[in-house]
């Protein structure tokens, strides 16, 4: 399945490129290959680390300028969750709902059918909505282990 969206991906910028005459560079398609080689959401510097790892070093301004084509083509989507950037390949898949822990920052997908219904059903007035993203931010169940864990020790110390 995942080789099938990543096949239709670039069969989508074979199209721009074609019809915007531009070139078809190696930079492009490895950038693309990355991308749907991620298993997670993912940064910029991340993104150039896997490709470093395979041996194709690309300028920051090139990772950059094709992540915003990317975008562009429905091909990636952008996410912003606070302070941090983080992208994920996505084709056409536009509407996205996020976990995020406040403590370690550790970012979750969440599939609920019945927020993307809700949101579907929501009629805006004199607005055409496309997609939408939603963060909900908390503090994940490890964090939660740790800080209980931490406020025990310390009621023991206070009682000794």
């Amino acid at each position: 399945m995942k080789e099938n969206i990543k096949i239709a991906a670039r069969r989508v910028l074979d199209s721009y490129l074609e019809t915007n005459h531009h070139r078809k560079t190696a930079e492009r398609y490895a950038i693309l290959d990355a991308v749907f080689g991620m298993e997670r959401l993912f940064s910029i510097d991340e993104l150039g680390e896997y490709l470093a790892k395979g041996n194709f070093m690309v300028s920051r301004a090139t990772l950059y300028n094709t992540m915003r084509l990317f975008i562009d083509l429905r091909i990636v989507v952008r996410l912003n969750l606070g302070n941090t950037t983080m992208y994920q390949a996505s084709l056409n898949q536009s509407s996205h709902c996020h976990q995020v822990c406040t403590v370690c920052g550790k970012i979750t997908e969440i599939n609920s059918s019945s927020i993307l219904k809700a949101v579907e059903n929501t009629r805006l007035k004199r607005f055409r909505k496309d997609s939408f993203s939603l963060y909900v931010y908390g503090v994940c169940s490890a964090c939660q282990a740790k800080m209980t864990r931490k406020k025990s020790i310390e009621r023991k110390s206070k009682v000794e």
